[in-house]
């Protein structure tokens, strides 16, 4: 199992008013883990380095522990109703993230502390909706579970939705750090993805994140705890041999969870993808990647935040689409494949 421990841990002052933010604290000072003070994660300072490399692996060593300002919550579609966030960012190096360019500069880790605040605001967009179910996104900006094991934020959001007639949870994830929630009472409101993939993007592009078969693993574990299960495959790839590494990635995943008696297992599909500002910043933090972004290859999609995206042309991505689903269909008949993108 993978578990993440930073090298630097910031607390903005406010955090410490907080049972988790005093909880962090004293966690990591018996870690003995340097503890720095910031007015701000925008003013944190001692990301060390001379390259861009070197600052954005250290950042993503460092951690912020915070206050969550903005209530506002965004829609997410089409994965949820509305996103939110116990965390933002990721302690994985996975090239092709677009967290690569939303954070920017400051790719390191926040912890948000004043959870009760946090599910009160998600407690009334549920009730604006009611009586319609209003689903809800936590890992849009992060992967919670990578630092749930010094958190604790998504167990109790678990218990939180448990509650809910009307609300439901997703939460999609590269991480096996799960054991603690097999136990919840989540009667069924809390959808778990994890996000999978071939051979080859794991090793070539996802560096720091537990192996397929770990993966698959915890997807056991969640499976067996009668959690609603789905699996994100992102991004699909189109390289030599790419056929036959997504086929056993799927028959492993049949082995593992053929007993998974539910009919409601989903399945979701994201073609790689990347922007101009996307690829600027892969070739600074990642001289020597094997990553395809060749742009006379590719075609452009208009996206929702004013950037051209360069996806694969049609009939390559029909070729995608096709393939993984029959791959899915032959597998898991009963399945769900909420969308193709």
């Amino acid at each position: 199992m993978y578990l993440f421990i930073p090298e630097t841990v910031y607390f903005e002052p406010e955090a410490l008013d907080y049972p988790l933010g005093a909880k962090l604290y004293e966690y990591f000072f018996k870690k003995d883990i340097p503890i720095y003070k910031t007015t701000s994660h925008n003013r944190v300072t001692g990301i060390k380095g001379d390259s861009e490399v070197e600052k954005y692996l250290h950042s993503k060593r460092t951690l912020v522990v915070g206050v969550k300002k903005t209530m506002k919550l965004e829609p997410c579609r089409p994965s949820a109703d509305y996103s939110f966030s116990l965390t933002t960012g990721c302690p994985a190096h996975c090239e092709y993230c677009y967290l690569q360019t939303t954070m920017g500069k400051r790719p390191y880790i926040r912890i948000y502390v004043n959870l009760d605040q946090i599910l009160g605001t998600i407690q009334k967009y549920i009730q604006k909706n009611f009586p319609q179910k209003t689903t809800f996104e936590a890992a849009s900006s992060s992967d919670p579970i990578a630092v749930e094991h010094f958190t604790g934020s998504i167990a109790k959001t678990i218990e939180f939705f448990a509650n809910q007639q009307q609300g439901r949870l997703r939460i999609v994830t590269k991480f096996d750090n799960i054991d603690s929630l097999t136990k919840i009472n989540h009667q069924g409101h809390t959808r778990f993805r994890f996000s999978i993939n071939s051979n080859y993007v794991i090793k070539n592009f996802e560096h720091s994140t537990p192996s397929i078969e770990q993966r698959i693993q915890a997807a056991k574990k969640i499976a067996q705890a009668e959690y609603p299960l789905g699996f994100i495959i992102a991004p699909i790839m189109i390289y030599d041999g790419w056929e036959q590494e997504y086929t056993n990635m799927f028959n492993q995943l049949k082995h593992n969870i053929d007993f998974y008696s539910k009919d409601n297992l989903t399945f979701e599909l994201i073609q790689h993808r990347y922007t101009q500002s996307a690829k600027r910043i892969i070739l600074e933090r990642f001289p020597k990647t094997k990553l395809e972004m060749d742009d006379q290859s590719r075609s452009k999609k208009w996206g929702k935040y004013g950037k051209y995206k360069y996806v694969y042309p049609a009939d390559k991505s029909d070729d995608i689409k096709q393939y993984i689903s029959i791959l899915i269909k032959e597998r898991f008949p009963n399945s769900i494949i909420e969308y193709f993108t």
